[in-house]
């Protein structure tokens, strides 16, 4: 996988989960943890992305 292709894979992940967590917030039955964890996956995504593009 070149790396723009792992960036780009990376960039839908993160957009895909921005939109799971902007839903979850919506609904009082999930779980705050829940959230917080999601949310802790998409900074962990753009921390590689910013790593990604910096090593381009």
């Amino acid at each position: 996988m070149s790396l723009d292709s792992r960036i780009q894979e990376l960039q839908r992940k993160h957009d895909e989960l921005d939109k799971v967590i902007e839903e979850a917030t919506t609904h009082p039955s999930v779980d705050d943890l829940e959230i917080a964890e999601m949310k802790r996956r998409k900074l962990s995504m753009k921390d590689e992305i910013a790593q990604l593009k910096a090593a381009s």
